[in-house]
């Protein structure tokens, strides 16, 4: 197929999949490159080849489908998902030279404890961590850090999406947690050959949301996370809310994350970093190098009017850059979670949230009779309920209303009845 200008979006799955109608809106065809022969089961339902000029498969010959691709005199190339970011560093200064990121610093675009260096490699406050596939090792620097004595969170070095993420108790036994996590494969479909060991940091959690155009940064939104622990598993997604530009939160951690993300090399598209807010100031959690995802880019425009993917066409057909953005509406989104495993017997008992005041749409992905999982990941979610409302008081009590539903699940344990 002859595609006279076109955006090349690598993996253009899970939130990557709203960019072929945005594009489209400005008059530009998309055209697909998959990292893989077949999406990961993760992202497999929001494969829609139908939507694309062209679609390509990386065979393992970079060169070969560079060339390809600058046959299309592209507009951009740009990473659709977790999983296309790592092929799109790879790719963009072959087919597009100077429309990416810094090259040097790719993997501290996608691994954690690369980031986490780079942070420190840029004099930045950090939390104490270590990747390691030895446990003696993790067990020494432990001890000689004086760690081993206080909270820490051990998960997966290139995951996501708290994806195997776990809590471990001061003194606690956090071997458990290495051994399930270390040579066993991920929701990205990534074989974990190392296990990220990190100091526990206390404070509330944001993510914030960026576009940058040649380096220069500008603030698509900022919200905050709540999550709750259930057990030994933390990062179980309860509440995310928009900040205003203007809260001091965001005054907080903005400086500190633009920092970051020179210390990571972005310097052309999107972005997301997730911070936490300590005592003693902000501390980077993790950083994407794409849209971010689990259905974000739909609320962040109920807030804003915009999000990634808007900003994304803006820049790359339009030229243009917006250094912040104005908050239009409370919005936050809501997320249901299981008590633990088991089967739903009263899934009736959210019948009735469309019926309050600030009530925007939801969705649930399980019903009466249906197994539900363990609340882990976000990949555990029940479902979840978007509010909006210009009055703050009003969506604060609906998400009281909808927690104490949550609470009334009735899961029975035990194995689904034959």
């Amino acid at each position: 197929m002859t595609v006279r200008r076109c955006a090349v979006v690598v993996d253009p799955l899970g939130t990557g999949q709203e960019y072929p109608a945005a594009f489209a809106d400005a008059g530009v065809e998309t055209v697909a490159v998959l990292s893989t022969p077949k999406p990961i089961p993760l992202y497999a339902a929001s494969w829609h080849p139908e939507n694309f000029a062209a679609v390509h498969v990386h065979d393992g010959d970079l060169p070969a489908l560079a060339a390809t691709l600058r046959g299309y005199d592209p507009l951009c190339l740009i990473a659709g998902s977790e999983t296309g970011v790592e092929l799109a560093d790879a790719l963009v200064d072959l087919v597009l030279p100077g429309t990416g990121h810094v090259p040097a610093l790719a993997a501290a675009r996608r691994d954690k404890w690369a980031m986490a260096t780079a942070a420190a490699d840029a004099g930045l406050p950090h939390l104490r961590q270590l990747s390691s596939a030895d446990p003696a090792e993790i067990d020494r620097w432990l001890k000689d850090t004086g760690l081993d004595r206080v909270r820490l969170v051990v998960k997966p070095p290139k995951s996501a999406a708290t994806d195997n993420v776990h809590f471990v108790a001061p003194g606690g036994d956090w071997r458990p947690h290495f051994d399930q996590i270390y040579g066993h494969t991920n929701e990205f479909g990534l074989r974990n050959d190392a296990v990220l060991v990190q100091e526990y940091a206390e404070g509330p959690e944001f993510l914030v949301d960026s576009y940058s155009v040649d380096g220069e940064h500008g603030l698509v939104d900022v919200c905050r996370y709540t999550k709750v622990r259930r057990g030994d598993r933390i990062g179980i997604y309860d509440l995310v809310d928009f900040l205003a530009p203007g809260d001091p939160d965001v005054a907080a951690v903005w400086p500190y994350t633009k920092k970051v993300l020179d210390a990571v090399g972005i310097r052309n598209g999107c972005c997301h970093t997730e911070v936490i807010l300590t005592a003693d100031g902000p501390r980077l959690l993790e950083v994407g190098a794409r849209p971010a995802g689990g259905g974000h880019q739909l609320i962040s425009r109920m807030a804003t009017g915009s999000n990634h993917i808007l900003r994304t066409v803006e820049h790359r057909v339009r030229g243009t850059f917006r250094p912040t953005y104005d908050l239009v509406q409370h919005v936050c989104s809501v997320v249901i979670s299981a008590p633990h495993a088991g089967v739903w017997r009263n899934a009736h008992l959210f019948d009735g949230v469309a019926d309050l005041d600030t009530y925007a749409l939801h969705h649930f992905y399980f019903g009466d009779g249906d197994e539900l999982p363990a609340p882990a990941g976000l990949s555990s979610m029940v479902g979840w309920v978007v509010l909006a409302s210009a009055d703050r008081p009003a969506l604060d009590a609906d998400y009281r209303r909808i927690k104490d539903l949550e609470r009334r699940m009735a899961v029975e344990r035990g194995p689904h009845p034959s």
